[in-house]
C-alpha cells in the first residue's frame, strides 16, 4: 500500500515562520527530504527516529537532481512511509513542486500542498520594503534570477517586465544580476530607479544593500554580497528608510552574536528562544540526547510497586520529573500514590515542572545543586528516613553519600540517561571550522555532559580554546576547567534564564 506525501513550504529562513499543518505533518513523517534554505531547527519537530534525508541545491551545486528528487518522493512512498519533502519558501513558487506532484499523480501516490511563505514578500517585509504601497506601487511581478539552462530561448518578456509592473522581486538572481539590470535598463526602466539586494533575509545574520538598478551589480561585487539573496527593484524601496523596522533589533543586547546551542534537541527551546529574544543568531548543534537507561526502567518501576515505603522523594532535574510520572502513569497509577510522601526539588524550573503535575514541592534550596538540597534537609529528614531519586543514570554521587551519612535509606533509580549526540564527520568538520574562524561568539554549557560530549564530537578542545565559553554553574565550570577550558561566563544563578542574564551581563 502507498503512503503519502506532503510537498511542505518551510518559509523563508525564520523557522518561526513555518506554518502549523507545516508542523503538523513533520510531527508524523517517516522520511524527510529537505533542502539547504529550509532552517534545521525546523527538523526539530519530526520524530528522531525519522529517516533525514538531504538534497539541498546551493548556486551552481546541486546534491541531488530535480528528476532523482522527484523519484526519490515516489519510491520512499510506495514502501508505504508518510514522506515530508520540506522546501524553502513556498513549493509553488519557483520551488518545483509542480513536478514533484505530477511525477507522484502519474505513479498514483497520494499527496498534499502545504504552503509556505515565500521570500519574494516575507523578505522584503524584514528588510521594511512593501511590495505594495497606496500611491506608490499597485503592482508586484515575483521573476526567477536564472532561467531553466537548457531552453534554447528565453521566455522572459522584458518589454513588458521592466515598465509594465511596478515592483519586481526577483528569486534566485545574485549571480545573474547583470544581465538582469542591463536587460531592464535596455527595455526602458531607469538606471536610476531604487532597488536593494537582501541576503539571508528574516534572519539574525540579514544584510541589505540599498543600491539603484543601474549600481546594483557593481555594488553586489565591491561589497561581496553572495547568495542567497533576492532583487527588488522599484519606488517601494524608498520607504525602507521609515520602516527598517528588523533592523531596530540591533538595539538588543546579544544582537549580532552568534551563540552555540549544546543542549538535547528537546530541551533546546527553551534557551534559543531567550538568545534569539535579546537579538542572538542560535546555532543549535545537541551534544547530547536523552535515552532511557540502561536496565530499561527496571529500578524504578520496582520502586514505583513499592511507592508509600517512601518518606521523601528528591527530584533534580526536568528530565527525571516527565520520566518519573511518565512511568507512574505507565503502572496506571497518578500523583496520589505518592501519599504522604515528602517532595524535594533542586531549582525553581524543576519545582515548576512538578507543579504542572498538581504538585508543589516542599522544599526548593536557595542553591540549585546537590549541595543546595543537602543543606535544605538539614533537621527536615525523620529518623532512618527512606528515600527515592529518580535521576540521570550518570549523576554526580555526593547528594545520595551526604544523605546517608545523614542516617537516611536512598534508592537511587536511572529513569534517563545522557548520551552523545550522533553527528556526522562532515558536520563536525563544519563546527570546528567555523569555531576556528570565529563565526561563533559564546559557546553554551547547560551540564556536565554537554561539556564532554562536545569535547568528543570535536576530537579535542583546541577548536574551544579562543571562543567564549558559558556554564550553567559551577559543577559545569569545574568539568569545563578539568578538561582544559577556562568559562568565560559561570551562571549565579543555575538555570537557563540566570545563564543568559549572566552572558547578557558579561558584554
Amino acid at each position: 500500500m502507498a503512503g503519502m506525501v506532503y510537498l511542505v513550504g518551510a518559509g523563508p529562513g525564520d523557522y518561526r515562520l513555518v506554518s502549523i499543518k507545516a508542523v503538523d505533518c513533520l510531527k508524523k513523517a517517516d522520511v524527510v527530504v529537505y533542502d539547504r534554505l529550509a532552517d534545521d531547527r525546523i527538523l526539530k519537530w519530526a520524530p528522531e527516529e525519522a529517516e533525514y534525508i538531504y538534497v539541498g541545491k546551493a548556486s551552481s551545486h546541486h546534491t541531488m537532481k530535480q528528476g532523482d528528487i522527484n523519484q526519490l518522493l515516489v519510491d520512499k512512498a510506495k514502501e508505504g512511509k508518510t514522506v515530508v519533502r520540506l522546501k524553502g519558501g513556498d513549493p509553488f513558487v519557483f520551488g518545483r513542486g509542480g513536478e514533484e506532484g505530477i511525477l507522484l499523480e502519474e505513479n498514483g501516490i497520494p499527496f498534499e500542498i502545504v504552503p509556505g511563505i515565500t521570500s519574494a514578500i516575507s523578505v522584503p517585509a524584514y528588510a521594511g520594503i512593501p511590495v505594495t504601497h497606496r500611491a506608490v506601487a499597485t503592482s508586484f511581478a515575483v521573476i526567477t534570477g536564472h532561467e531553466d539552462p537548457t531552453k534554447g530561448q528565453s521566455n522572459m518578456r522584458w518589454d513588458k517586465l521592466a515598465t509594465g509592473v511596478d515592483t519586481l522581486v526577483f528569486l534566485m538572481g545574485v549571480a545573474n544580476l547583470p544581465h538582469i539590470t542591463q536587460e531592464l535598463i535596455n527595455n526602458g526602466r531607469p538606471a536610476d530607479t531604487p532597488a536593494a539586494v537582501i541576503r539571508w533575509g528574516t534572519k539574525p545574520e540579514q544584510k541589505v544593500l540599498i543600491t539603484t538598478v543601474g549600481k546594483a551589480a557593481e555594488d553586489v561585487k565591491r561589497t561581496g554580497l553572495k547568495p542567497p539573496a533576492i532583487f527588488i527593484v522599484g519606488e517601494v524601496v524608498k520607504l525602507r528608510d521609515k520602516l527598517q523596522w528588523f533592523d531596530k533589533l540591533s538595539q538588543r543586547p546579544l544582537f549580532g552574536k552568534t551563540i552555540l546551542v549544546t543542549r538535547a534537541r528537546s530541551q533546546a527551546s527553551k534557551l534559543t528562544a531567550l538568545l534569539e529574544n535579546l537579538g542572538a543568531r542560535v546555532i543549535e548543534k545537541p551534544a547530547i540526547s536523552i535515552a532511557a537507561p540502561a536496565d530499561d526502567y527496571r529500578a524504578v518501576d520496582e520502586a514505583i510497586g513499592h511507592i508509600t515505603d517512601y518518606q521523601w522523594l528528591i527530584f533534580t532535574s526536568t528530565n527525571g520529573v516527565e520520566r518519573f510520572f511518565a512511568r507512574l502513569d505507565k503502572a496506571g497509577r497518578d500523583v496520589r500514590a505518592l501519599g504522604y510522601a515528602k517532595i524535594a526539588a533542586i531549582g525553581q524550573t524543576t519545582a515548576k515542572k512538578l507543579f504542572s503535575y498538581g504538585i508543589r514541592a516542599d522544599v526548593v534550596p536557595q542553591e540549585f545543586r546537590a549541595e543546595g538540597v543537602i543543606e535544605a534537609l538539614k533537621g527536615k529528614l525523620p529518623p532512618h528516613a527512606k528515600i527515592l531519586l529518580p535521576r540521570a543514570a550518570e549523576a554526580r554521587e555526593i547528594l545520595p553519600e551526604k544523605l546517608r551519612e545523614q542516617g537516611a535509606t536512598v534508592d537511587v533509580v536511572p529513569v534517563y540517561r545522557t548520551v552523545a549526540a550522533e553527528v556526522s564527520a562532515e558536520e563536525a568538520e563544519a563546527l570546528r571550522e567555523s569555531l576556528a574562524n570565529g563565526e561563533i561568539d559564546f559557546v553554551t554549557f547547560t551540564s556536565s555532559s554537554t561539556v564532554l560530549n562536545l569535547i568528543k564530537i570535536l576530537g579535542g578542545t583546541e577548536a574551544l580554546q579562543h571562543v567564549r565559553t558559558a556554564c550553567i554553574g559551577p559543577v559545569t565550570a569545574a568539568t569545563a576547567r578539568a578538561q582544559g577550558i577556562e568559562p568565560s561566563v559561570v551562571a549565579k544563578t543555575y538555570t537557563i534564564e540566570g545563564l543568559v542574564e549572566a552572558m547578557r551581563a558579561s558584554l
